[in-house]
């Protein structure tokens, strides 16, 4: 049976990009329809719930940058904690204290004293650097530039790595990476039963702002006509009018719904985009072997582990939820990965086999669909220029923010530039007007 809809904007795709374009455009008074194949929401931002565990896919931290603000503003809760910073460094399969304060900086025998000085240095100088000058320069040159004592780098590449959840130094982009550390340096955010919860939230928000949610539902084809979106087609032959579409889809995704998408800016965004996995592995344990090795960054290994139940309420019996990434790069192996993860946290936590209780892991989780790096032709978005109406947003969509900071901040600037495209109409209809 062929359903007809009529609406001001379509938001295609569910995950927090989506629910993030949904929520401000529903507040702006539109009439809005949410599009997601799956049956629940949230994308890559889901909990799944196993036997008392909340389990995220994938390490997840909430850094004080405009998710965070983006967050606050439409009124989520956010409970949960800050971690402490207490950290160690995997350096030639030794565990030893990582600077991350006065104290562990004199105490670590990582560093040098030159080293420590510069260390130290660089601690005060975060807060005065002029970032946006090097979102030219790719990392590797930022840090063999500006950082000289060969630990001290070797340090600031597992921090800015762990910031970015990308292993790229020679296509990152220093600018966006360094603001991003600059974030997680005033407070990470860990939130109680998963970022499910904050979907969970985000959903009822869109629901009471008079949201059309529609799960199950995938999209097939978004249809436009002498340059200007006309409709939405979905599998089911749900059809969806709308003058304005906000795609959070991946770009090769977006290319695929899109007829004759290679002759608009969607094949070079396509083209350019470099997808980011990761293999994580999760494990629930009854007790920490060692209690204090909850945070720990691999130094000379793409590593990190962090147990998010030292701030956050991850399980129901109070048990450990331990988080391991590691950080791919072109080569992705599930088996080794798997045996390096385990590898680690036989050094971090030995007898961890022990006390398991469950374990989730994933070979190969997406990060993020692509970053900003520095082969990029253009940024993508919020439109399309070939199409007027159709946009984009997704934590691939970045003009410079990272990971969930991208997904919220590009699906503002979307709803923004409808709100003004169409402001600018209104006032060219009233010249137009007033001329005749």
């Amino acid at each position: 049976m062929i359903r007809m809809l009529n609406k001001d904007i379509v938001i295609v795709g569910g995950g927090i990009a989506g629910l993030t374009a949904a929520i401000f455009a529903a507040r702006a008074g539109k009439r809005t329809v949410l599009i997601e194949k799956q049956e629940r929401l949230g994308g890559r931002g889901m909990t799944n719930k196993k036997n008392g565990t909340y389990f995220n896919l994938g390490g997840h931290a909430l850094y004080q940058g405009d998710a965070y603000e983006t967050f606050r503003e439409i009124g989520l809760r956010l409970q949960g904690g800050q971690p402490s910073i207490d950290a160690y460094g995997i350096w030639k399969d030794k565990l030893q204290v990582m600077p991350t304060g006065l104290g562990s900086l004199i105490k670590t025998p990582l560093l040098t004293w030159r080293g420590k000085m510069e260390f130290a240095g660089w601690l005060t100088k975060f807060g005065k650097l002029e970032t946006h000058t090097y979102d030219k320069m790719s990392l590797r040159e930022w840090v063999e530039t500006h950082v000289q004592d060969p630990m001290v780098r070797h340090m600031f590449y597992s921090l800015l790595r762990t910031a970015s959840y990308v292993m790229a130094p020679d296509l990152q982009a220093a600018g966006p990476v360094l603001r991003q550390f600059i974030s997680a340096l005033r407070g990470v955010l860990y939130i109680d039963r998963g970022w499910g919860s904050i979907v969970e939230e985000m959903r009822e928000v869109a629901s009471k702002l008079g949201v059309h949610i529609m799960t199950k539902s995938k999209v097939v084809s978004i249809e436009h006509r002498e340059g200007r979106v006309a409709h939405v087609l979905c599998e089911d032959a749900t059809t969806i009018e709308a003058a304005n579409v906000i795609v959070t889809a991946p770009p090769a995704v977006l290319h695929q719904l899109v007829p004759h998408a290679e002759a608009t800016a969607i094949q070079i965004w396509k083209e350019q985009a470099i997808e980011v996995t990761g293999a994580c592995l999760d494990v629930v344990l009854r007790r920490l072997p060692q209690p204090k090795h909850q945070f720990v960054y691999g130094l000379d290994q793409p590593i990190f582990l962090s147990n998010q139940s030292r701030a956050a309420m991850m399980n129901e019996d109070h048990a450990q939820v331990v988080s391991l990434i590691k950080y791919q790069g072109t080569e992705k192996d599930p088996k080794k990965d798997l045996l390096d993860l385990e590898r680690a946290l036989d050094l971090i936590q030995p007898g961890w086999r022990n006390e398991l209780i469950d374990k989730q892991y994933l070979p190969k989780i997406p990060v993020c669909y692509d970053f900003a790096h520095v082969k990029r032709q253009a940024e993508p978005g919020p439109a399309v220029p070939e199409i007027t109406g159709l946009y984009v947003a997704g934590d691939w969509a970045t003009h410079g923010e990272l990971l969930v900071d991208a997904a919220t901040a590009s699906a503002k600037r979307a709803v923004q530039h409808i709100l003004t495209h169409e402001g600018m109409e209104r006032v060219q209809r009233d010249i137009h007007r007033i001329i005749i």
